[in-house]
């Protein structure tokens, strides 16, 4: 069974920067995993951020991060990362790890992820 664990949320100021860690343990290295980073607010749906394919490193953001976060991963064996920088109060929201196997298309629906973690919090003060 696929579980992950996030960590490295906090506080910041605009303009600071954190990075997300995101540890997936159980997964069968004889599948491929679109996994990644969804973010939800209170009162809002939880939406899409950014998606790391494991089959060849493809990415893909939300246009409301794009240039300012970086989705990465060194080898299967470490961590997924997110690294946010130039952070703004809007950014501020729980962070959740998410994973599906196969590819990354719809990659912003959360209904298509078979596996979520229990989320880490951004809070960004102005």
């Amino acid at each position: 069974q696929v579980q992950l664990v996030e960590s490295g949320g906090g506080s910041v100021q605009a303009g600071g920067s954190l990075r997300l860690s995101c540890v997936m343990t159980g997964y069968k290295s004889y599948y491929h995993y679109c996994y990644g980073w969804f973010r939800q607010t209170p009162g809002k749906e939880r939406e899409g951020v950014a998606v790391f394919y494991t089959r060849n490193g493809d990415t893909i953001y939300a246009d409301s991060v794009k240039g300012r976060f970086t989705i990465s991963r060194d080898n299967a064996k470490n961590p997924l990362y997110l690294q946010m920088d130039n952070l703004k109060p809007e950014d501020t929201a729980m962070y959740y790890c998410a994973a599906k196997v196969g590819s990354c298309g719809l990659w912003g629906s959360t209904e298509n992820y078979n596996y979520w973690g229990q989320g880490t919090q951004v809070t960004v003060s102005s």
